[in-house]
């Protein structure tokens, strides 16, 4: 079965991971009884995680004629001759209205009906909800036949918990009913062994540095914890300094440097890696200052941004070590904190461009948003934002592992 990538503008993304079968159409009849039956109809739509007969439908309306889909046989028809091309193109239509997320383009979508009876796209990516034009002909057949709820993910991760101390309650059940022969074995064992014990001659040794170690154990226990605390001060005193120095530093002013810094390179047109190795602060400060000068003056739209200066950012991530994705990360973190409201909002559409960019992994991804949502600024909304994404990554790694 010949596949192709949904939507036309993924078309050329040869590793894109969300694929449809390509349309297949037979015309049939004669005269006033053509029809175009559209034969692979039901894998399509299974694609698109949309109901065969809302394809069907939308056919039907954008040409002008009478169309059935046949839940039963799963048979698809539009009255008229009709190539094949042409319902490509309908097609695209309708993926661009009803199946991408119009925020993020990710085809991951759920249908919602409000209690104002008006027609949603949810994005299981980055959570955004996309409100349909309601003046579509489509969307009032929708309201009349409403898609099927899917299992939400929290009732698919509480079957698989379940699962789980399941098999935890099932191992535990095993270890606990050992053989007979396996408890008497151990029994002999220890028996064997005490024998042994009392045929041992224990003899005390008389050099110096025995007599050395046996003084030093009955030094009393005061004299010990004094000992013990008097090693212990000059640690504590050192790591009390340590925050002092970086204070004195004045780190708020070296980091409003680096980012100037940064931008002046940008202006001249500086290639990333050269750029990188420019910046005199730490790999984190270096990170968060080349971070802020590629957004300098964005107000809204901040992924578009992204994913045009992805060169620059690529080069962080290739220049540090294991971790240099979490630099990234806390850049994207320290950014939205002194930014404006838009670039919190945005965080979900922002991790998603650079994860379908492959510059960050979902694996560092999770990490940090668990760092960050237990850590100290666990209430900041960039936590909650990031979640729908974060979920997202999370359910789909263990459908893989399920298939």
């Amino acid at each position: 079965m010949a596949l192709q990538n949904i939507g036309a503008s993924n078309s050329d993304d040869a590793f894109y991971r969300y694929k449809m079968p390509r349309m297949i159409t037979k015309i049939e009849g004669r005269g006033n009884g053509i029809k175009t039956n559209i034969v692979n109809m039901v894998d399509v739509a299974k694609a698109l995680a949309r109901p065969a007969s809302y394809t069907t439908k939308y056919f039907g309306c954008e040409l002008g004629a009478q169309s059935k889909f046949d839940e039963k046989t799963g048979v698809s028809l539009v009255n008229g001759s009709h190539d094949t091309a042409k319902l490509a193109g309908l097609l695209e239509n309708f993926i661009k209205k009803y199946v991408q997320c119009y925020g993020c383009g990710n085809p991951e979508t759920e249908i919602l009906i409000t209690k104002s009876q008006m027609v949603q796209l949810k994005c299981a990516a980055c959570g955004f909800v996309s409100d349909v034009d309601m003046r579509d002909k489509l969307t009032s057949f929708i309201l009349k036949n409403p898609p099927e709820q899917k299992k939400s993910s929290k009732d698919k991760k509480a079957m698989r918990r379940a699962e789980k101390e399941r098999l935890k309650e099932g191992n535990a059940s095993d270890e606990d009913h050992v053989s007979p022969t396996s408890s008497l074995a151990g029994d002999r064992e220890n028996g064997s062994g005490e024998e042994d014990d009392d045929g041992v001659q224990w003899q005390t040794d008389t050099s110096a540095e025995a007599a050395r170690q046996r003084i030093q154990e009955q030094l009393s226990s005061v004299t010990a914890d004094m000992v013990m605390l008097a090693t212990e001060e000059p640690e504590k005193k050192t790591s009390k300094a340590s925050p002092v120095v970086e204070e004195n530093s004045n780190g708020n002013v070296k980091t409003k440097k680096l980012s100037d810094m940064a931008k002046e390179y940008l202006k001249k047109g500086v290639g990333p890696k050269e750029t990188l190795a420019s910046l005199s602060g730490s790999p984190q400060e270096n990170a968060s200052a080349l971070y802020e000068a590629l957004l300098d003056g964005v107000e809204k739209g901040f992924a578009k941004h992204v994913v045009k200066k992805k060169n620059y950012l690529a080069a962080v991530v290739a220049a540090e070590g294991e971790d240099s994705q979490l630099l990234l990360l806390r850049a994207v973190e320290d950014f939205c904190v002194k930014s404006n409201a838009n670039a919190v909002k945005e965080v979900a559409l922002v991790l998603k461009a650079l994860y379908d960019a492959d510059i960050l992994e979902e694996e560092y991804i999770v990490k940090w948003y668990e760092e960050g949502s237990s850590g100290g600024n666990k209430s900041s909304l960039i936590w909650k934002n990031a979640k729908p994404f974060v979920e997202w990554l999370q359910s789909a790694e263990s459908e893989t592992e399920e298939e």
